[in-house]
């Protein structure tokens, strides 16, 4: 593991996330002489993971998948096999993962971190807002089951936030919004509140997250690059995901800039950022009313008299559009699974039938 300053050589495993709940997990992992590790790190078939006793570079071949969505990742709990050639051999199961579609549009879905409690979600305020952008990523932190946080930052490149912050509150109803800089340090005292137990940094490249995170855990550990100064973007400066601890407790794991953000059955999500349509909704005269020109439409009635914008609604549309059809594809692809797995079954049944019959 690299650092600009020493790790220590010993960890709470509380402070990393570990409790009671895991650790019934982990009985029978226990009883044979394995030890509990967190993935700090996933690269090129070993993981980097924290242990009581330290970091522990380890192999784990045992523990990788082809599906994505069930493949080693950093967040995740192991059972280790210590020794000199240190073996992760088997996953606890995830209380959380923050998981997306695949960026190839096939039907996996590719998990970003997992056991994750908060989800920091960085937009900057030195670039236009996109909200189509915050309103995905909050869809994919409330469907992952930790808590979202909005954090502004770069609030010191800005004369007054107040219009950016207004403009995020309509977009993100029930969320905490945390207006920082991590040149001042404005705001990373409330973040800390507000973002508690194994938190998450997600966004765009350019949002500022790796100084973020430097500020969080109070020291230059991830590099920092300028963003273009015509359109607020920026070069990737994070290239892996990395599970960091925190000063006072917990831990931060920093992700890459994401440019694609595919949803694939995140309608509970969805329905949680758009919360005010669903709330319209239910007033609606028909149950199966699709908030266009039906009657009654509480929907459009909102529209009408300046409640509720057009262009929400028709981004709230195109997400579940979306996250429907990518569920419709992982299901046609676990169907054809197991329609192959039945097939094979099949035939083994044959060629034993004909085997036994040669034999008779």
């Amino acid at each position: 593991m690299h650092s600009s300053q020493p790790l220590s050589s010993t960890f709470d495993l509380s402070s990393l996330g570990w409790d009671d709940s895991f650790a019934a997990l982990f009985v029978e992992h226990a009883a044979v002489g394995l030890l509990p590790a967190r993935v700090v790190r996933v690269d090129r078939g070993c993981c980097d993971t924290f242990t009581a006793s330290g970091p522990v570079r380890a192999d784990s071949g045992a523990v990788t998948s082809l599906d994505p969505a069930h493949t080693v990742c950093t967040g995740d709990w192991a059972a280790l096999r210590p020794g000199s050639e240190p073996e992760l051999v088997a996953l606890l199961p995830r209380r959380s993962a923050i998981t997306r579609a695949s960026s190839d549009r096939t039907s996996h879905q590719q998990v970003l971190a997992a056991n994750v409690d908060s989800v920091i979600i960085a937009v900057s305020l030195a670039a236009p807002l996109n909200a189509g952008r915050v309103e995905r990523l909050l869809a994919l932190a409330w469907d992952s089951g930790a808590k979202p946080v909005v954090v502004l930052t770069k609030a010191d490149v800005v004369d007054d936030p107040g219009e950016a912050l207004a403009a995020i509150t309509d977009l993100a109803p029930g969320v905490d919004i945390v207006t920082t800089s991590s040149t001042t340090g404005a705001g990373l005292d409330v973040l800390s509140e507000v973002a508690t137990g194994t938190a998450v940094l997600l966004g765009p490249s350019g949002a500022g997250k790796s100084t973020l995170a430097n500020a969080l855990i109070g020291r230059e550990y991830m590099g920092t690059k300028e963003v273009r100064f015509s359109d607020g973007k920026g070069r990737h400066t994070t290239v892996h995901r990395e599970l960091l601890p925190l000063p006072g407790g917990g831990v931060l794991i920093d992700t890459p800039g994401l440019r694609g953000i595919g949803l694939q059955d995140a309608a509970d999500g969805i329905e949680r950022v758009f919360s005010e349509i669903e709330s319209y909704a239910r007033d609606c005269a028909f149950g199966d009313c699709e908030h266009r020109s039906e009657p009654g439409c509480a929907v459009q009635e909102a529209i009408v008299v300046g409640m509720l914008d057009v262009g929400r609604l028709d981004r709230y549309r195109k997400l579940l559009r979306e996250s429907e059809r990518a569920a419709a594809r992982g299901s046609a692809r676990q169907s054809s699974k197991g329609s192959k797995t039945q097939k094979q079954i099949t035939r083994d049944l044959r060629a034993t039938y004909r085997f036994r019959d040669r034999q008779r």
